[in-house]
């Protein structure tokens, strides 16, 4: 999640089970944000144990696939609406219907249909599909001009549900910002958003070797195929040194300081290209990714932006490395170059970039075009040991070397595990402190820094339908019936009457006498009974 954190501090496996605010102390962003962190992690888990891997409610369960073919156009995918749990998170497939606006003045009510039963308002868009489909569900951005887009043209194939959680700021969504605190103040808080995609996976990827596997073979092998999809691939490590020819300036920093920064920092690693360590490359903030410009316009290399900075820390230099981004960007998970800005224009509020945005990228306004600033430089002025590596960059970001530690910044050094393979926005979050003048790192108890995997991006998966051809989808879902039932008569006879057929249909002849020989041992002593009965009968006397 790239926002202006401090740091994220939930640990699920310190069992943590709420956050207790205590008078009189400073409130920190990250303890607001673990209590929401372990009340999502509570709900999610009940939720899984419940459900399972994945399921829906009886009724309303969601995601039912429905291929539409079709010999001239694409072939396109009808996603029902209804709800459904992935490893306990929810997923909402009910597609928003608009709202009926106010008829202009001297018109009927669109809203209301004419006596011949047609539509009164002439001129009226047609109502929005009920459902969604493939090519337009909300956060998949499929584009029918891209072959991998498609759908397979060779059956049989697997549609599965794709989810993760992802970040969304005010820089990509305007509705966010109070408008009433002005134009100076910066945003406020951001929003975790639930992604969902349908997408298809062809049948070679699942290793199955039967011609019409079961339901049961194709749950089974999809489980497999998951779990290797999940599965994180790389680990990280963190350390702060004492870099070598620094100037100890006791003002600044504390002579003895491992980490040189003057401020605290979230430094965020983020994997850019993925695949293995020979082709992977990473970027890297000090302000956790959260340093991020709305673009107003785009003219070929030159962007208008909203507003170039704050300030000088969080402004845009000549030199700096930016990535042009959008919603659709963002949800399809690419990894284009990063971008030098060239030029800056303050007056203009523009800045001239090394090069055009890939296509595709930053031409559609409703998709609210941003750039993010990295803080990785070609020749960083504050970077020592080499940390800058001058015209080793790849696309505009680092290459991955692993079996070394690499500096970043001011101390910061990360070292990259042997034989990882590398996710696109799979990242790990570094607190920097001067207090400490060192990084928050888990290490061993001889003080090795531990190798640790990505702290994101979490996705889960689950199958929907076997497309088996025209007219043949198995269905894969799991749905599960509520736990509330009818209450039972609350009077006594009622209840003795049910208590009697229950006994009448299992054949008990014994039902009604206090105890029967021939069947079980009573639970309590003879003994006991008779000094109970002895004890009624002298209360009775």
């Amino acid at each position: 999640m790239h926002a202006d954190l401090s740091r994220l501090t939930h640990r699920p496996e310190r069992h943590y089970s709420a956050v207790v605010a205590q008078q009189g102390r400073v409130q920190l962003d990250a303890d607001a944000n673990e209590q929401t962190a372990i009340q999502l992690f509570q709900a999610r888990t009940l939720a899984a144990d419940l459900i399972g891997p994945h399921g829906g409610p009886r009724g309303a369960t969601g995601f039912r696939i429905e291929l539409r073919g079709g010999s001239r156009e694409l072939d396109d995918l009808v996603i029902g609406g209804g709800r459904y749990y992935v490893d306990g998170i929810l997923c909402d497939a009910t597609r928003p219907q608009p709202g009926v606006p106010v008829p202009a003045h001297g018109t009927a009510d669109p809203g209301k249909e004419d006596k011949d039963g047609g539509d009164s308002g002439a001129g009226e868009p047609a109502a929005p599909p009920a459902t969604w489909t493939y090519w337009d569900q909300p956060d998949a951005f499929r584009d029918p001009e891209r072959p991998g887009d498609r759908l397979p043209t060779a059956f049989p194939y697997l549609v599965y549900l794709k989810v993760w959680e992802r970040l969304v700021t005010a820089a990509e969504d305007p509705a966010l910002r109070e408008v009433a605190l002005g134009s100076a103040l910066p945003d406020t808080a951001a929003r975790a958003k639930v992604v969902w995609q349908v997408l298809p996976l062809p049948a070679a990827e699942l290793g199955l070797d039967a011609d019409n596997p079961t339901v049961d073979e194709v749950r089974a092998a999809f489980a497999r195929w998951a779990a290797k999809a999940a599965a994180p691939g790389s680990r990280l490590a963190a350390r702060s040194e004492h870099p070598g020819l620094t100037d100890d300036e006791p003002c600044l920093v504390a002579p003895d300081a491992r980490y040189r920064g003057p401020e605290n920092q979230l430094y965020r690693v983020e994997v850019h290209d993925g695949g293995s360590a020979k082709d992977a490359t990473f970027k890297w903030s000090r302000e956790n990714g959260s340093v991020t410009f709305p673009v107003d316009g785009l003219d070929g290399t030159w962007v208008e932006l909203a507003t170039l900075g704050s300030d000088d820390k969080l402004d845009l230099d000549v030199g700096d490395l930016v990535e042009f981004v959008d919603t659709g960007y963002t949800s399809r998970g690419e990894a284009e170059p990063l971008l030098r800005v060239a030029e800056v224009d303050l007056p203009g509020r523009r800045v001239r970039l090394s090069g055009e945005p890939a296509p595709g990228v930053g031409r559609r306004p409703e998709l609210h075009p941003f750039l993010r600033r990295w803080d990785h430089h070609e020749g960083s002025r504050r970077t020592s040991g080499g940390g800058g590596r001058g015209g080793r960059l790849k696309h505009g970001a680092l290459p991955v070397e692993e079996g070394g530690w690499l500096p970043l910044e001011d101390g910061v050094e990360v070292w990259f595990a042997a034989g990882g393979s590398y996710r696109t926005g799979d990242f790990w979050l570094i607190p920097a402190r001067t207090a400490t003048g060192g990084v928050e790192w888990p290490t061993d108890p001889a003080r090795r820094p531990l190798l640790q995997y990505p702290s994101g991006i979490a996705v889960h998966f689950a199958p929907l339908a076997w497309i088996a051809g025209e007219q043949t989808e198995p269905d894969l879902r799991l749905a599960f019936r509520p736990l509330a039932a009818s209450i039972p008569a609350a009077d006594d006879a009622a209840l003795a009457a049910e208590e009697e057929a229950r006994a009448a249909e299992s054949g008990d002849a014994s039902y009604g006498s206090p105890y029967d020989a021939s069947g079980p041992a009573p639970s309590r002593s003879q003994t006991t009974a008779a000094a109970e009965a002895a004890a009624d009968e002298e209360g009775t006397a």
